[in-house]
């Protein structure tokens, strides 16, 4: 057996290509952390000393750069794994749901209404098909989470006619 022969019957490696959809995302991540950073830079000063509230847009900013670097290096290398077929039913489902949560805000619906519109059309969107179980967990969580904020750390979140009841 020569060589040339036996270098033949070796199992062959499919070429590596390199992944587009990586590179976009990749490049993208860095965008998304260039535009923190840059709105992080025209924050006020609000501290004389130690950080302000500048500091975790940077934070978050630097992981962004770290999970754009290693998706660029996997999309370069062929790494990353196949994708799934998409079924676009959840994701309108869940861009419904933030139509509607920032409809319900802007209308004066409150925070209690938009939130649980939101909470409704997510567990939708991952298969849950108790609509109307859906809506009262909702309802008492955002009524909670409302209350939290309001009343315990004196935060305002948007009012609107459940929230004046409160």
């Amino acid at each position: 057996m020569t060589p040339d022969t036996a270098s033949d019957n070796l199992p062959r490696e499919p070429p590596r290509r390199i992944d587009r959809a990586g590179l976009a995302i990749a490049a993208a991540l860095v965008v998304l952390a260039a535009v923190l950073v840059w709105d992080a830079s025209k924050l006020p000063a609000t501290t004389m000393y130690g950080m302000g509230p500048e500091a975790m847009p940077i934070v978050i900013a630097v992981g962004l750069v770290i999970l754009a670097a290693g998706n660029l290096i996997d999309a370069l290398r062929g790494r990353l794994p196949p994708r799934e077929s998409m079924d676009p039913k959840p994701v309108w489902l869940i861009i419904g749901g933030l139509a509607l949560l920032i409809g319900i805000i802007g209308f004066g619906g409150g925070f209690i209404l938009a939130t649980s519109a939101l909470f409704v059309t997510t567990s939708a969107a991952f298969g849950r098909r108790a609509v109307a179980a859906d809506t009262v967990i909702a309802l008492a969580i955002t009524t909670l989470i409302y209350l939290a904020f309001d009343k315990l750390l004196t935060l305002s979140l948007p009012a609107g006619p459940l929230e004046r009841l409160l």
